[in-house]
């Protein structure tokens, strides 16, 4: 049967939105495994604009589902329109974007609070007893909404290698366990159908992150 996968954007680039990478990787592995992917995003402004060039912000603003359809190629949806009972699986890809637009970690760390459409669906989908996958800064969403989640976004360890590390740290505190892993593995919470990977927390090779996304699109796909 095929499988149907929500795909929450939060704008298009590292800096303000959506990490594009993650999202193509997400959605080449998607489609490879034959789902059924319908793409979301909130229709609402960014916090900011970045110049990615300079990584500072601007004084333009722009809406972060109009930035969305530019990795969607145009075919984006509201994600107040999101119906839980439609789809099997969503999947969250990283950037700042999941720290700045879906939620506001970004400026209150551990006391954010995320998008009041997002907080529902991701109770929603967790209740109906169906799977989560997140990457990079995302599982931070997790850790906020599920309690005592198990997750990993990365290493622990703060290097060159690792250079997010404190973000395990802030992951532990909200009382959640961190599983420390490697670039291009996953890791599956079994008991709350969260599938994490750590995508660009880790500074790796792009080939690399592709990898360890195939797994966490595997694994959610594997629960669906």
């Amino acid at each position: 049967m095929v499988k149907r996968v929500a795909v929450i954007l939060s704008g298009c680039g590292v800096y303000d939105g959506t990490e594009i990478h993650e999202a193509s990787a997400v959605l080449v592995n998607l489609s490879r495994a034959g789902a059924k992917v319908q793409m979301f995003a909130p229709n609402a402004n960014q916090m900011h604009v970045v110049n990615h060039c300079e990584g500072k912000p601007t004084e333009e603003k722009r809406n972060i589902l109009q930035e969305s359809a530019r990795i969607a190629r145009g075919d984006v949806t509201d994600l107040a329109k999101l119906d839980v009972s439609a789809f099997d699986a969503a999947i969250i890809p990283g950037g700042f974007g999941v720290a700045k637009n879906l939620s506001d970690w970004a400026v209150k760390n551990k006391d954010c609070t995320v998008q009041p459409d997002l907080e529902k669906i991701i109770k929603a989908f967790h209740k109906a007893g169906k799977p989560l996958g997140m990457c990079c800064i995302s599982p931070i969403l997790a850790a906020k909404l599920l309690p005592g989640c198990e997750l990993t976004v990365g290493q622990d360890k703060e290097c060159e290698k690792w250079p997010y590390a404190q973000t395990a740290g802030a992951v532990k505190e909200m009382g959640c366990k961190h599983v420390n892993t490697d670039v291009e593995q996953a890791h599956v919470d079994v008991k709350n159908k969260l599938v994490t990977t750590c995508a660009f927390m880790c500074n790796a090779p792009y080939h690399k992150i592709f990898d360890g996304i195939g797994v966490m699109v595997k694994e959610t796909l594997k629960l669906a």
